[in-house]
């Protein structure tokens, strides 16, 4: 395990300053009360829980190039068909997972290809579980180009808690499956947006890792029988 890059200086400040403020009241307070060791106890469990949170396990990740792997931990909340007018501007599979405070907030490609589209978009924060969060909400989204030629969104969603997208992507990347593509700070979800001819393998309430879990197969575009090459 190690902790992620865009933790580092938080958890290091914040140890810096439980450290300094620990040797002033060593100094200027003549006898600790039970008010001071708790005070200290509630700092370090404040640092504790912002390095479990910017964690990032070993992990052995799946390589399927005929997948969709997790681009992030939590639950799927979301499987349905809908319209999609950004980027793939077409009905498509929505695939999404919801994160909450105790899952890995790293997110990953979860197929290789060709950053083809890359938009930050300002927004509310509402629960990231309320489904029209998925637009309402401050996200960042990414397109791809599968090696298939087909087109995949993946949309970073902030949420109530989340008040930072990080994202790594630029048009034009070729990117590797799961290679890092951001970070989500503290709570908030992924979807992924997906041909119809998509074979979802996860349900509702099922639990994903990113990088581990393959969520959908891509079955090769459809041809025309009508069509003679």
């Amino acid at each position: 395990m190690y902790i992620h890059k865009e933790g580092r200086k938080l958890i290091a400040w914040m140890f810096a300053a439980i450290a300094l403020l620990c040797c002033v009241m060593l100094f200027v307070v003549q006898q600790w009360t039970v008010f001071h060791y708790l005070f200290m106890t509630i700092l370090l469990v404040v640092l504790a829980l912002l390095v479990y949170f910017f964690r990032i396990p070993n992990r052995v990740f799946t390589q399927d190039e005929n997948s969709l792997i997790a681009p992030a931990d939590g639950v799927v909340v979301t499987r349905e068909r809908t319209f999609v007018k950004e980027y793939i501007n077409d009905y498509c599979l929505q695939l999404s997972i919801f994160m909450n405070g105790t899952d890995v907030h790293v997110n990953r490609y979860p197929a290789s290809g060709k950053v083809d589209y890359v938009k930050y978009h300002k927004g509310n924060y509402f629960m990231a579980s309320y489904p029209k969060s998925s637009i309402l909400n401050e996200h960042s989204s990414v397109g791809m180009v599968l090696a298939s030629g087909q087109k995949i969104l993946i949309r970073q969603v902030a949420g109530v808690m989340a008040r930072r997208i990080v994202c790594y992507s630029h048009e034009g990347d070729e990117v590797k499956q799961n290679q890092e593509m951001g970070f989500i700070k503290f709570g908030s979800r992924v979807d992924i947006f997906l041909p119809e001819n998509t074979e979802i393998s996860v349900d509702i309430q099922d639990v994903v890792r990113n990088g581990v879990t393959p969520v959908a197969r891509i079955a090769p575009p459809a041809t025309n029988p009508f069509v003679i090459s």
